[in-house]
């Protein structure tokens, strides 16, 4: 059975989105979005209506401040690559200027078969269940990841830092 990797990262904002004070991420999304469907590895992302501001009208079921962003890619060592290793990783670097701190875990990977879309839905049950029982085959993270056939993998060494590219 041929699988993809989805993903679910989540922030709660400090801010509402169209505050200036959060022009430094508002303003970097398009670009940041268009950086990831030209990525080698992209499939698919979660789109609003009408995509204008990188989906932040769509919540996670039952909240109203947490901004969600989820993708689907080909594999693990594809999506870190692009969190860590692109201008994405500045993104990751100044979120403390628009999003609270987070006591619980914030993003999960899971792997789905390809060609399916993910749902909210979905992706909640997934990262409750990383809060609860930690990271296993049905919901881990980079630091703990699982491969396709529910075994642990061990990151490649280069993709172990996380650097970014200019």
């Amino acid at each position: 059975m041929l699988m993809n990797l989805a993903q679910l990262n989540i922030g709660k904002i400090l801010y509402p989105i169209d505050d200036p004070r959060m022009s430094g991420f508002a303003d970097r999304l398009a670009a940041v979005n268009a950086l990831a469907e030209r990525s080698r590895g992209f499939v698919w992302r979660l789109e609003d209506d009408d995509d204008l501001d990188g989906a932040t009208s769509l919540r996670l079921p039952g909240t109203t401040e947490t901004l969600v962003n989820m993708s689907v890619w080909e594999d693990v060592e594809t999506l870190f690559q692009f969190v860590y290793k692109t201008v994405h990783n500045r993104l990751v670097e100044d979120r403390m200027n628009w999003f609270e701190p987070l006591s619980e875990r914030h993003t999960v990977l899971w792997w789905i078969e390809k060609n399916h879309t993910p749902t909210l839905d979905e992706a909640a049950e997934r990262l409750n269940r990383i809060r609860k029982v930690g990271p296993g085959p049905l919901a881990f993270d980079f630091e703990s990841p699982f491969g396709a056939a529910g075994t642990p993998m061990r990151m490649p060494h280069n993709l172990r830092t996380t650097s970014h590219v200019t």
